[in-house]
C-alpha cells in the first residue's frame, strides 16, 4: 500500500503515524497513543497488559489491529501495533484518563484535515509549518525548508512530463542532481550527517538546503528549455543543473573559507540552539 510516514504532535508529544492513500486512513502507533494518555514510564508494558485483558475480555479490537513498520528511537524500522483513527476512538474508552477526550478531539481533527488537504493542497504548506515549529525548527529554516518543497514539486512535475517514472528513476536524478553540486551521493550525504531514515532535507543547513534549492531549479529550467527526449538526456540535464549550484557553492567556500556541506544535522542543530538560548538566560 501507498504509505507516507509522519510524525503528529499531541501536547508536545510525538505519535507516529502513517498515511494509507488507498484506504485514505490514518494508522497511529498504539504505544505512543497509550504513552500520551497514561504517562506511563513504560507504555509498551502498559499496552501489553491491556491486550491481554481485552482478549480474556473477548474484545474484538485486539484481533483487528494490524502491525505496520515504523520507526524507533534508534533509526530502525519495526513491526508496531497500529489502529485506525474508528479503532482508536473504542480503544481510549478502556484507558482511564482525563486527556481521553482532548485526545479525541484531536484525532478527529487530524482525519479532517487530511481530507481537506487533498482537496486543497496549499492546507499541507500550513500543517507543515506548523509540525517543524513543534519540532523546535526555527522560523528561518521553515521557509526555506517548504520553499524547498514547493521547488522539488515543479523539478517533479517536470520530469513526469517528460514521462519519467516516480521511484528508480526520480532517485537516479536526484542523486545526480545531489553528487554534482555537493561532490557526494545523497547516500554519502546521509552517512556524513549520521543519518539513517531520516530525510536529508530535512537535516541541512539553510545554505545547504538553498543550493540544493538552485540545483534542483536549475535542473527544471534547463530541463523546461532543452526538452530531453528520454532518461539518458534527462541525465545529463540533471548533472548541468546540479552543478550550477557546484559553481555558487565554491565561490561561496572561497569567500568564507569555510565549506557548505557539514556533518551538521537537525537533532545537534537543534541542541545548539537550546544550548544558546539556555546560555543567555543565564
Amino acid at each position: 500500500m501507498k504509505k507516507q510516514s509522519e510524525i503528529k504532535i499531541f501536547e508536545e508529544k510525538k505519535v507516529r503515524s502513517l498515511w494509507n492513500a488507498e484506504q485514505e486512513k490514518w494508522f497511529f502507533s498504539i504505544v505512543d497513543v497509550v504513552g500520551v494518555l497514561t504517562d506511563s514510564p513504560n507504555p509498551r508494558k502498559y499496552w501489553s497488559v491491556l491486550k491481554t485483558r481485552l482478549k480474556a475480555e473477548g474484545s474484538q479490537l485486539t484481533t483487528n489491529c494490524s502491525q505496520l513498520k515504523m520507526q524507533s528511537a534508534d533509526g530502525k524500522n519495526y513491526l508496531t501495533d497500529v489502529a485506525d483513527t474508528e479503532q482508536l476512538f473504542r480503544l481510549i474508552q478502556s484507558i482511564p484518563s482525563p486527556k481521553a477526550e482532548p485526545f479525541k478531539q484531536w484525532l478527529a481533527q487530524v482525519a479532517t484535515e487530511r481530507l481537506d488537504e487533498m482537496q486543497d493542497p496549499e492546507l499541507s504548506i500550513d500543517r507543515a509549518l506548523e509540525q517543524y515549529l513543534n519540532l523546535g525548527y526555527s522560523e528561518n529554516w521553515i521557509n526555506q525548508r517548504l520553499k524547498s518543497i514547493e521547488i522539488r514539486k515543479e523539478l517533479t512535475d517536470e520530469w513526469k512530463k517528460r514521462g519519467l517514472k516516480v521511484g528508480l528513476q526520480f532517485a537516479t536524478l536526484t542523486d545526480i542532481i545531489t553528487k554534482a553540486w555537493s561532490d557526494k551521493t545523497t547516500k554519502e550525504y546521509k552517512i556524513l550527517k549520521g543519518l539513517k531514515k531520516e530525510n536529508l532535507r530535512d537535516n541541512m543547513t539553510n545554505t545547504e538546503l538553498i543550493l540544493n534549492m538552485l540545483a534542483e531549479a536549475s535542473t527544471k529550467d534547463i530541463s523546461a528549455a532543452t526538452n530531453p527526449k528520454d532518461f539518458e538526456e534527462s541525465k545529463k540535464v540533471a548533472k548541468q543543473g546540479g552543478n550550477v549550484a557546484k559553481v555558487a557553492r565554491k565561490e561561496l567556500e572561497a569567500k568564507t573559507g569555510n565549506k557548505v556541506v557539514s556533518s551538521l544535522n537537525a537533532k545537534s542543530a537543534l541542541q545548539l540552539n537550546d544550548a544558546a538560548k539556555n546560555k543567555k538566560k543565564k
